[in-house]
């Protein structure tokens, strides 16, 4: 058993809409942050009834960088996204004193799955793995 060795997974697809308008910051250094959550349905035939239910799930997302900043210009409150990105847990203390842990999911790429406004600016819709220097969670 000792010599069982586990691979390196941490995969996390998801499509769904935004619960709330996303929250752009930026960390000391300058990297952008952006924060949100999201809503991803299932839709299920009820065993004993027969009736077809939906259920959902609610998920906190962390995007970095040029995305962080393009997901806070574009986002709103029911936008459609599909994101690719990676489970990463953490605490912090609360301001009651009390430790706190967190799930959450941090994005390496986003994707709109509405069009962008016609304001003649054309960006991407995705973007590759953050670049943040000291910042990035992949880097621990």
């Amino acid at each position: 058993m000792a010599d069982l060795r586990l691979p390196n997974l941490n995969i996390v697809l998801l499509s769904g809409r935004l619960v709330a308008d996303p929250e752009l910051r930026y960390t000391p250094k300058g990297t952008a942050v952006c924060s949100f959550r999201m809503a991803v349905s299932r839709r299920y035939q009820d065993k004993d009834s027969g009736e077809w239910k939906d259920d959902a799930s609610f998920f906190n997302v962390v995007v970095w960088d040029r995305m962080a900043e393009l997901a806070g210009e574009r986002l709103r409150k029911g936008s459609p996204v599909m994101l690719e990105g990676a489970l990463r847990s953490r605490s912090y203390e609360a301001q009651d004193g009390n430790r706190r842990y967190v799930v959450e999911v941090v994005s390496r790429r986003l994707q709109f799955l509405e069009k962008a406004p016609a304001t003649g600016e054309g960006f991407a819709a995705s973007e590759g793995p953050s670049s943040a220097e000291e910042e990035d969670p992949f880097e621990n």
